[in-house]
């Protein structure tokens, strides 16, 4: 069985409690309004272990299996469908899906289809709200190119750090298998994933939709 809890939050998790645990302990020992901050300042840090507990939540999905579609990346709200370019891995025009994480999403992101790792970019760059166009283009990103195992599409994801986001976390290594919903990447603090599909591909969802990574149906190849 897999964890409840990502990785990425053992050490958050972790140093969060033991500072929690110490101020209350140190506030046994002392008197006056020394003691009350000691406990208020535990209190807090209760209230930011349980709100790293609830961040770094990592729960199974059952997963559609379906070489024909594709599945969402990552859990939250569309906020973006649009025909545009993707001149790295893709080489031409693509459809834009482009998927909004907030602070209160599950952050662990999964391949949408089943394939090969075979083009990785890190971009450095800005850090604007992930919920804005531009962001898809000038925020620090991590850009991912899968061929499908199944097929001879083509597709790319994108995962872009938001204004609080700072930290990309992928799992796979270039010329990697990639299994449909398997985790493959995790966002720390709110952010943004865009799946760019080949043009012919028949999009499912609608802006304002949400969606859970492994599980929604994003779009589906045609034959």
């Amino acid at each position: 069985m897999y964890p409840l809890i990502a990785r990425e939050g053992y050490a958050i998790i972790a140093i969060i409690g033991l500072i929690a645990a110490a101020l209350f302990v140190l506030s046994l020992f002392t008197a006056g309004p020394l003691s009350i901050v000691l406990r208020s300042s535990g209190s807090v840090c209760a209230l930011f272990l349980l709100f790293s507990l609830y961040f770094f939540r990592d729960p199974e999905r059952t997963v559609p299996l379906d070489a024909h579609v594709l599945i969402s990346p990552a859990d939250g709200t569309i906020i973006d469908i649009s025909k545009t370019d993707e001149p790295e891995f893709m080489k031409g025009p693509a459809v834009r899906v482009g998927i909004f994480m907030s602070v209160f999403n599950v952050h662990v992101n999964r391949s949408p289809v089943n394939g090969t790792v075979d083009f990785l970019k890190y971009n450095p760059g800005k850090f604007f709200s992930a919920f804005k166009e531009k962001a898809s283009e000038d925020n620090e990103n991590l850009l991912l190119g899968i061929t499908c195992s199944e097929r001879t599409e083509k597709i790319s994801v994108k995962f872009i750090a938001g204004l609080i986001a700072r930290r990309i976390v992928f799992y796979k290594k270039l010329n990697a298998p990639i299994i449909q919903g398997e985790r493959i990447n995790m966002i720390r603090f709110g952010s943004r994933v865009d799946l760019y599909c080949p043009l012919n591909t028949d999009i499912k969802v609608a802006l304002g939709d949400k969606v859970t990574a492994g599980v929604t149906i994003l779009a589906s190849f045609k034959d």
